[in-house]
């Protein structure tokens, strides 16, 4: 009778195991989706991010899905989080800081300098028409573009290369934000910037200072300095 009846319970076990395992993993999603909620209110909100967009596109990003599995417990923490090759993932704040003064509209053509994970080129493209990055190291350019693919982000375009050159070929950019900083703002890419446009970048060596650039129809700069803050240098034929 139980020979009989064997097969029975092997499927019954089975289904079990893996209702458990569903259940688990939509457990542990719910729990990433109220560590985002958290971040907006506790660390964005709470200070100056107050754009709705840039608090949607935050929101709907999935910044556990672009760190490595061993630190996506720390993935909605305000802070930076390495991503091997001595680069590393910016904190929420100064992504959505960055993006917010870059005030991406539907229409736009950003540039990115420095992919790194692809947190910021997602965030991004979620503002904007197309986004096109540059990274340098092959590596992490190939991880973020095949991250970037499964998530649905066709309106991404990466590529490795010296940021400190742009992308001249899809050029002229209305934005431009750049996640590394050089000692001193690339000419390269203050050509590639559209009249109209605006350029965020970290500038500087032991101090860096984030510094908005806006350009006028007519073609003249404005800068600003915008706060202090660290970033891992650019690297490239032009900073090394």
């Amino acid at each position: 009778m139980f020979c009989k009846r064997f097969p029975a319970l092997i499927s019954i076990f089975v289904l079990l195991i893996f209702s458990l395992t569903c259940t688990s993993a939509s457990e542990q999603e719910i729990d990433y989706a109220e560590q985002r909620s958290l971040m907006l209110e506790k660390q964005l909100k709470a200070r100056d991010i107050e754009d709705a967009q840039v608090l949607q596109a935050m929101q709907k990003v999935k910044r556990h899905l672009f760190v490595p599995e061993d630190r996506r417990h720390m993935a909605y923490q305000d802070r930076p989080l390495s991503i091997g090759y001595g680069q590393t993932i910016s904190q929420p704040y100064i992504v959505a800081l960055m993006t917010q003064l870059a005030q991406v509209e539907k229409e736009h053509k950003v540039l990115e300098i420095g992919t790194g994970s692809g947190y910021q080129a997602a965030v991004l493209a979620e503002l904007g028409k197309k986004v096109y990055s540059v990274e340098i190291i092959p590596e992490l350019a190939s991880r973020a573009r095949n991250r970037l693919q499964e998530l649905g982000y066709s309106n991404v375009q990466v590529r490795t290369g010296d940021g400190f050159q742009g992308w001249k070929e899809h050029a002229p950019f209305d934005r431009i934000i750049v996640t590394c900083a050089p000692p001193q703002i690339p000419q390269p890419l203050l050509q590639q910037l559209a009249p109209g446009g605006r350029l965020l970048i970290p500038v500087g060596e032991n101090r860096q200072k984030l510094k908005l650039l806006k350009m006028s129809k007519q073609g003249k700069i404005e800068k600003k300095d915008v706060l202090a803050v660290r970033f891992v240098p650019m690297t490239g034929s032009k900073v090394d």
